[in-house]
């Protein structure tokens, strides 16, 4: 094993003797040596692919409890993570660069149109519910719970047509600050309703009176980097148009059909009070 000194490792990966110490210090590169009277540090040569990986990493911003995982992973998997950190990256770039456009255009006295709200009629029914207070990781195991396991295996029938779609109805905010609660919603035909709330006695049957829904539709209810945005272009129309809404924000899971699509669509909306 080739051992070089701090200095001469420093100057090999382009990195600075103090990075170097800092990183042995956190557990990320540790010396291949250290002197037992001086303390002074040596490096092994075949540490150098190491230390340019955790400078790459450093310089996409990943967090340093990531890297130390990604540094003891395969090649293979460390792809995979480093992928994975850049999808989950650029999402949120795309959500800021739309809230930098909105927030310009409102300063500047722009109204742009930027979503089609459109409204629908949705008769009165009846809902299986269940509402938590749930972290963000907690709402998606939750709600795939609730409407794919429990739903779906019990064969609970649906009503036809958008008034059947399962949403989930956001009390408060979900996210790392605010846990909602957040509240899932499963219509059911009347028919069946009480029987079917006797089946889950840990959910909630409530009527939901016939109303009109303020809407914008969404590609997907997986992942929306603009989701906020849609609630504020709601918030607006529904102050434009002088309309209430009746509660917090929903998401109503929409299916879709199209070649190559990858779970449900949604549609973000607001239940609309009776127009005064």
């Amino acid at each position: 094993m080739e051992l070089v000194s701090i200095g001469d490792f420093a100057r090999r990966v382009r990195l600075s003797a103090r990075a170097l110490r800092f990183y042995d210090e956190v557990g990320l590169l540790l010396p291949a040596q250290v002197d037992p009277d001086s303390g002074y540090r040596w490096y092994a040569t075949h540490q150098e692919d190491r230390a340019r990986l955790i400078m790459s990493l450093r310089h996409l911003g990943v967090p340093l409890a990531q890297i130390a995982t990604i540094v003891e992973c395969d090649p293979a998997e460390a792809a995979r993570q480093v992928a994975a950190f850049w999808a989950e990256a650029e999402f949120e770039h795309h959500g800021r660069r739309a809230l930098t456009g909105f927030l310009v255009a409102d300063l500047t006295g722009e109204s742009p149109d930027r979503y089609d709200v459109q409204v629908r009629e949705l008769p009165a029914r009846q809902v299986l519910c269940l509402r938590r207070h749930v972290t963000p990781e907690q709402l998606v195991l939750v709600g795939r719970d609730f409407i794919v396991r429990r739903m779906r295996e019990a064969g609970v029938p649906r009503l036809a047509g958008v008034a059947g779609n399962p949403y989930v109805i956001y009390h408060g905010m979900v996210t790392e600050d605010s846990d909602g609660p957040a509240e899932w919603c499963r219509p059911v035909p009347d028919a069946e309703a009480e029987q079917l709330a006797a089946s889950f006695p840990d959910l909630a049957l409530r009527t939901e009176p016939a109303h009109q829904e303020a809407y914008v539709h969404r590609p997907s209810a997986q992942s929306d980097p603009e989701a906020w945005l849609v609630m504020q272009a709601l918030a607006a129309w529904a102050v434009e148009h002088r309309r209430q809404a009746a509660e917090g924000v929903r998401m109503v899971l929409v299916p879709d059909r199209s070649p190559g699509a990858n779970g449900p669509a949604c549609d973000i909306a607001i239940r609309l009070r009776e127009a005064s």
